[in-house]
């Protein structure tokens, strides 16, 4: 280890691009006191210039090493060659996606090995696979800690991996709440010409427009909505932030039924903050999530949400006091639940000032990257046999 210089973690990810996983090794780096760790990012494959561009520390820097599609050996070469260059003191690989980066790193001579789970394959959403979790099995002893950002995911690892419970440190994601705040008087305007007046009740979701977000849902809910709630068409609106391959599916569907032009689907934006604030109702219709940082961000700005129970979903959603949880596919269970809104504005008032409330008292930033932080000082402390203190002082 550099005498001179604070402990390097090489975070290990398919792809620096939007996302939640991103977003929150994002919050992680920029939030770490610079003279307790060290960061640097390897991508399997590559990263988005502007993503990347949210990292406000300096020095940090971002290596692609364009792993191609399906099978490329050679990649893990590649990294063997550029963790033996880097020398970090962590390395902490995330998802399926990066897992089989642990074996170069061992390889490579790095002592501590953390793996996070924050979601599982969109191939494989209720984590059976057989060949997966071979590979995981196979991979379990290199790998010192586990970071599940769910309790489905710690029982999953634990049932299904069979990890011990020692190995294992449930995280949960944490959320900007000076960032994401609740809208001074009413609904903010969306950045949408004559989308929604202050009469309108806005239904919306953010993420990207893939099948197991499944948007589709939402629009089938909506669509439902439109023929069963009076005066429907002059009242309701329904935002679809984000792109995707189903984006062109939802117009396609709203435009059928007539209802294109109640609806706003911008594609990909970078304003989510002020996009929460121009909604009444946030959905996440997701088919599998782990612990969703929209759900997160949209309790934070004071909405109540609607979310499918599956996942680390119903961990977030307090049913009956945040939000309201419906089984995953189903429109009309959707529309139900939106329906107890429209007919009581108190109650969405009530459930999206409770959600603040919870998002203040237990899932702020500081708490979420001190545990990471905690879970680094710990794997330090029990390959190296020395105080953290005399590690960074060089032993």
């Amino acid at each position: 280890m550099n005498s001179s210089r604070p402990p390097l973690v090489a975070h290990i990810i398919h792809r620096l691009d939007v996302g939640g996983l991103e977003n929150g090794l994002v919050n992680i780096i920029n939030r770490t006191p610079p003279e307790r760790y060290r960061h640097a990012i390897i991508c399997m494959t590559d990263y988005n210039p502007a993503f990347r561009a949210r990292i406000r520390r300096e020095g940090i820097e971002c290596y692609a090493l364009h792993k191609r599609e399906g099978k490329d050996p050679a990649v893990y070469f590649r990294l063997r060659r550029l963790l033996s260059e880097l020398r970090p003191d962590i390395v902490h690989t995330r998802n399926l996606s990066a897992l089989e980066a642990q074996l170069p790193a061992w390889l490579a001579g790095v002592r501590c090995r953390v793996h996070g789970e924050h979601g599982r394959d969109v191939h494989d959403i209720d984590g059976r696979n057989r060949k997966y979790n071979l590979l995981r099995r196979a991979l379990r002893p290199l790998v010192d800690k586990y970071i599940p950002l769910s309790r489905d995911l710690e029982q999953w690892l634990k049932t299904q991996v069979g990890v011990p419970e020692e190995k294992i440190v449930h995280i949960c994601n944490g959320v900007d709440s000076m960032l994401f705040h609740p809208a001074a008087r009413g609904r903010e305007p969306l950045p949408a010409q004559e989308f929604a007046d202050t009469d309108s009740i806005v239904i919306g979701t953010l993420g990207r427009m893939q099948a197991v977000k499944d948007q589709l849902t939402l629009v089938r809910a909506f669509l439902l909505l439109l023929d069963r709630y009076p005066d429907a068409r002059r009242r309701l609106r329904l935002a679809l932030i984000g792109d995707g391959p189903l984006r062109e599916q939802a117009q396609q569907l709203l435009r059928q039924a007539g209802a294109l032009e109640l609806c706003w689907l911008p594609g990909s934006r970078d304003d989510a903050p002020g996009l929460l604030r121009g909604l009444d109702i946030f959905v996440l219709p997701s088919l599998a999530e782990g612990i969703s940082n929209t759900i997160l961000e949209a309790m934070s700005s004071g909405l109540p949400v609607v979310a499918t129970r599956v996942g680390g979903n119903p961990e977030l959603v307090l049913e009956g006091r945040t939000g309201v949880l419906v089984p995953p596919g189903d429109s009309r269970a959707m529309a139900d639940a939106l329906r107890q809104y429209l007919d009581d504005r108190q109650r969405l008032y009530r459930h999206g000032a409770e959600g603040r409330r919870r998002i203040e008292q237990e899932f702020s930033l500081e708490k979420m990257v001190e545990k990471y932080l905690g879970v680094y000082d710990a794997v330090l402390l029990e390959k190296q046999g020395m105080t953290l203190n005399t590690a960074r002082r060089g032993g």
